[in-house]
């Protein structure tokens, strides 16, 4: 195994009352370059906490939150790195939603074992929060919660919410708290779509961020540290990237993809999610059980004139193509149905949500089937009542994007506070 060992850890500044934020490095990002055709190489939050030796977990027993995506640049996983360190004295491993390994589908973990590989305790974090995590941290015997792991950037993507509620319960029984940096994969230029109303708040959106927040998950931890855990701040620190620009697509970056949960399969994938996840909330497939979750939409009865009334909205970036497709497990199992295969041609130029909400009012509107899910899932996933309302009333594309763009406006304006890059 090789572990980059370029960079040191350099510090950073406050973030609320009572947290101190360690940035590795400052100013902007720089631009490395590596592999293929000179692409710039992000080194992540891990690779360069260990080129700096460690020195942020120094003395400490150590605990990691992660999953699948927590590898080096070498896609080596960092439980397994960190546990044949010396230098570090890992302990106890914290497995979210899927699970430490990702052995597990949505909605579902890995419950508590000992990790073959390592021999380490994995303790189940997942539909965990308040006290009852915080009793799982002092069980661990750790002193300090590391998290990474690699967000979808979507505000109903869980693992930003494990994150949140990872904080308050390291808050609650006196543990430090250290963020890993990684890329947000659909870039971090600005936040988009509606903002929750706390009225609504579940594991799928705790507090009111934009629904594709624009951040990587070291300045959500910032975010949720200065706006939303304030009466109880943890001991926060964070070690940034370096080389990622807030343009940068996950292909820019030179890492190599691990899918965060079994249906992002690829960065393309991570791309409409924000957008197309909305199905969740209806009586169509969003495709999970195809080659494409995501990216194919659909239900028995939906022909040609679904595709045709989505094309003509004239949505930038994007194409829509007629397709069939029979999903191996979830909605229509087995069953062949019609709907849509997305098609990016301009990703720039692209905006998940506002496609989302395209495809919702064209599907309500060519389809006499469509239904929302009898749970009002959609007004969990759009954080309010209101897209439902809207569309149901016969409320068209722009008029239901026009509708969230005051509060939208507010977060950005938020959201700056907390950019590292």
């Amino acid at each position: 195994m090789s572990v980059d060992r370029r960079g040191l850890l350099t510090a950073g500044g406050a973030v609320g009352a009572a947290a101190a934020v360690t940035a590795a490095g400052a100013g902007p990002a720089a631009a490395r370059t590596g592999g293929e055709g000179g692409r710039r190489r992000v080194r992540t939050g891990f690779d360069r906490l260990a080129a700096g030796g460690y020195a942020e977990l120094a003395g400490q027993r150590v605990g990691v939150v992660t999953n699948p995506t927590g590898i080096t640049a070498d896609a080596v996983h960092l439980v397994d790195v960190m546990h044949a360190d010396e230098r570090v004295d890992l302990v106890a491993v914290f497995g979210p939603e899927h699970g430490f390994r990702g052995t597990a589908q949505a909605g579902g973990s890995e419950g508590r074992y000992d990790d073959p590989a390592t021999g380490l305790p994995v303790y189940d974090t997942y539909l965990k929060s308040g006290q009852p995590l915080a009793d799982v941290f002092t069980a661990s015997g750790v002193d300090t919660v590391v998290f990474d792991i690699q967000d979808a950037g979507a505000r109903f993507y869980t693992y930003i919410w494990t994150l949140y509620d990872c904080m308050a319960a390291a808050a609650l029984a006196g543990k430090r708290f250290l963020v890993l940096d990684r890329p947000n994969p659909v870039t971090g230029r600005a936040a988009s779509g509606p903002v929750l109303d706390r009225a609504f708040a579940t594991f799928v959106g705790r507090e009111p961020i934009a629904q594709a927040h624009g951040m990587t998950v070291a300045e959500l931890a910032r975010l949720f540290q200065g706006e939303f855990l304030t009466a109880r701040p943890v001991e926060l620190s964070v070690v940034r990237m370096s080389g990622w620009r807030r343009g940068d697509f996950f292909d820019a970056t030179g890492l190599p993809w691990v899918p965060p949960s079994p249906n992002m399969p690829t960065p393309e994938t991570a791309l409409v999610y924000a957008g197309t996840c909305l199905f969740e909330g209806t009586n169509l497939s969003e495709g999970r059980g195809t080659t494409r979750p995501f990216e194919l939409l659909g239900a028995e009865g939906v022909d040609r004139r679904w595709a045709e009334a989505a094309n003509a909205l004239g949505l930038p970036g994007v194409r829509f193509r007629e397709a069939y497709f029979a999903p191996t497990f979830s909605k229509f199992q087995g069953k062949t149905v019609g709907g849509v295969q997305l098609h990016l041609h301009d990703r720039e130029a692209f905006d998940a949500v506002r496609t989302g909400i395209g495809l919702l009012v064209t599907a309500k509107r060519s389809w006499s089937g469509f239904a929302w899910r009898a749970d009002r899932w959609i007004d969990k996933l759009t954080g309010s009542a209101r897209v439902r309302t809207m569309i149901d009333a016969g409320a068209g594309t722009d008029e239901v994007v026009a509708a969230w763009r005051r509060e939208l406006s507010a977060f950005r304006a938020v959201r700056r506070k907390y950019l590292l890059y």
